[in-house]
């Protein structure tokens, strides 16, 4: 007879991917980067602006399901 193990996938997020995002993005601002991220981005060059928001527009499509690079479904939006 074989044993049941816990199953480490929790769909859409897992609590401890969730409280690492949680625990990095809280460090982000307390550490003080806000501002300067935020600056950097206002400073953008046009060629810049233009691939992010390419990887933005990719990556909108991707989680809709529609991956360009595998030229297949990933799930359904």
């Amino acid at each position: 007879m074989s044993k049941k193990t816990t199953p480490t996938n929790h769909g859409e997020g897992d609590p401890e991917s969730d409280r690492r995002y949680r625990e990095d993005a809280q460090a982000f601002v307390d550490d003080g980067k806000v501002k300067e991220a935020a600056e950097k981005a206002r400073n953008m060059s046009e060629e810049e602006k233009r691939e992010s928001l390419e990887a933005e527009e990719i990556g909108k499509r991707q989680a809709r399901g529609k991956d360009p690079k595998a030229g297949q479904k990933t799930r359904e939006p």
